[in-house]
């Protein structure tokens, strides 16, 4: 009965984009509320999703539309949600409409502003990789996950190429090789299921745990799928595109990127290539547990070594990320929810510090660590307090949600599932509690820097005068007292709008925190269904 929803919420942003696309001479100042209006629709309608959804049975299929899609090739337009995507859907909902609202309230902005360049095109962009993020975390069908999966490519090789930085295009170009080889890699290993198996039904090949496939060739296509979804995730080394492309990336594209795109990939994992090839699981996962952990260090130590904050966040992704594959790789309950849950928290936090990033940078006009000058406590005491927040959740502080995900994944490291080699894991629980430390330090260190010690006597203006009041900053006139006429130019504290698009996220950061049980009670269920041939 509830079928329609899936529907709605692929519908609405993709009804959205159509008709910008047939309406070319669309006046440009509804562009903001138009793009608003249906992002807040998809997000409305991702709540309907969350309200009506059976919390008592997160394992089942709910909200189900199974319909034949191409009869000849035995090809269903098959979408449904449980408990591991549906947190990931209003997640999706929650950053884009965010995104748009960053967009809209903040008027003339820099960082891909709808007075910019090509604001009309930019709408668009945005509607449609919503289409095919939320696409994929709905797809029951191998092909239509593949499809959605392949839909986000061009609009965020767009927002980049386009909106982004000075060196756009080859972060642009960079992005869209990676991914689209990753791709072809991972298309060859669902084809070869589909010929083995006869079938291309998600639901189906999760139930049978990987029956009529012989070991060799579930790991054959356990590699080949993990590859095209590490490359996304991204996993250490296949990740050299990812700094590029945060770096260039406007703020709204780097949001989405780090808080959405990269979830596709760990996604993959727990929807496919664990539960449909399980034997090959067992075989590849010592594997993936040692790439996951050289991540986490090798993260960590390249941030300690960044001197631009968007670089540094980028890199943190890298680490954060390994944890998640680390949970999986264990292919343990705990280890697979400790996965889950960073994936969702990550995606709030990072989410969080790199609309932040873009704050900094559009008011010191870089966002070089030395040049910022450090005192941003004083000069911009709600700006640096809600870095302090955003820096402190992401180094996994107990409380807030970055904490949760990377303790069950490393709990899970302790006692990996049977058949997997306890002692090897046990290292890596080790090595990735060392990353954790780093973790720590790389973030403490860049926020001595920028939030701590005496402040510069700030002479850069902001990129562009701003037309919406900013909120007052109780500092700035101790700050001209201290520092004398320049520090008169010192840049706006948090602003109204800014205000609006960051507040759901540090809420949720807390709440996730504090009640884990919120997220960890709809993906239990369901982990425990797909692990039923390991454990």
């Amino acid at each position: 009965m509830m079928g329609w929803i899936p529907v709605a919420l692929l519908a609405v942003p993709l009804l959205g984009a159509l008709v910008l696309l047939l309406s070319p001479h669309a006046p440009r100042r509804a562009l903001p509320a138009y793009g608003l209006i249906f992002s807040g629709l998809t997000l409305a309608v991702s709540l309907v999703l969350l309200a009506t959804f059976d919390h008592g049975a997160p394992a089942r299929i709910q909200a189900e539309l199974d319909q034949p899609w191409v009869p000849g090739l035995g090809l269903r337009l098959h979408l449904g949600v449980d408990g591991i995507s549906l947190p990931l859907i209003v997640l999706t909902a929650l950053l884009t409409f965010l995104c748009f609202g960053y967009l809209s309230w903040g008027g003339a902005r820099a960082g891909g502003g709808f007075m910019s360049a090509r604001p009309r095109a930019l709408v668009f962009t945005l509607l449609v990789l919503e289409v095919g993020m939320i696409g994929t975390f709905l797809a029951l069908d191998l092909l239509l996950f593949f499809v959605f999966f392949e839909i986000v490519l061009i609009p965020m090789y767009f927002l980049i190429g386009v909106w982004g930085g000075a060196g756009r295009r080859a972060a642009s170009i960079k992005f869209i090789l990676y991914t689209l080889l990753g791709s072809v890699v991972m298309l060859l290993g669902l084809l070869l299921v589909w010929a083995q198996t006869g079938t291309l039904d998600i639901e189906a090949l999760s139930a049978s745990h990987g029956a009529g496939l012989p070991r060799s060739l579930q790991i054959l296509a356990f590699v080949a799928i993990g590859i095209g979804l590490a490359v996304k995730t991204p996993m250490w080394p296949l990740h050299t595109w990812l700094p590029d492309a945060h770096t260039e990336a406007p703020t709204v594209g780097s949001v989405l990127l780090a808080g959405v795109l990269l979830k596709m990939g760990t996604y993959g994992f727990a929807r496919i290539a664990i539960p449909v090839l399980p034997e090959g699981a067992v075989a590849v996962a010592p594997w993936l547990g040692a790439f996951a952990v050289v991540g986490i260090v090798y993260g960590a130590l390249a941030c300690l070594a960044q001197r631009d904050l968007k670089r540094l966040i980028a890199y943190s992704s890298v680490g954060h990320m390994g944890f998640v594959l680390l949970g999986f790789a264990t292919l343990t309950p705990v280890g697979v929810n400790g996965a889950l849950f960073a994936n969702v928290a990550h995606g709030l936090i990072t989410g969080l510090l790199f609309f932040l990033a873009g704050a900094v940078k559009e008011r010191y006009h870089t966002s070089e660590i030395p040049e910022l000058g450090g005192g941003m406590l004083t000069t911009m005491p709600r700006l640096g307090s809600v870095l302090t927040f955003a820096a402190i959740a992401s180094l996994g502080l107990p409380g807030l949600a970055g904490f949760w995900g990377e303790m069950l994944a490393l709990f899970g490291a302790f006692q990996p599932a049977d058949g997997l080699p306890r002692g090897l894991f046990l290292a890596y629980m080790v090595i990735g509690g060392l990353g954790a430390v780093l973790t720590a330090a790389y973030f403490l260190v860049m926020l001595s820097r920028v939030t701590h010690g005496r402040p510069r006597a700030q002479t850069r203006r902001p990129i562009h005068e701003h037309p919406v009041e900013p909120l007052a900053s109780p500092a700035r006139a101790a700050t001209t007292a201290t520092l004398g006429p320049a520090a008169q130019i010192v840049p706006d504290d948090i602003r109204r709008y800014e205000l609006l698009a960051w507040t759901p996220l540090v809420v949720l950061i807390l709440l996730f925190g504090l009640w884990p049980g919120l997220l960890l009670s709809l993906s239990t269920p369901p982990v425990q269904t797909l692990l039923g041939a390991i454990s």
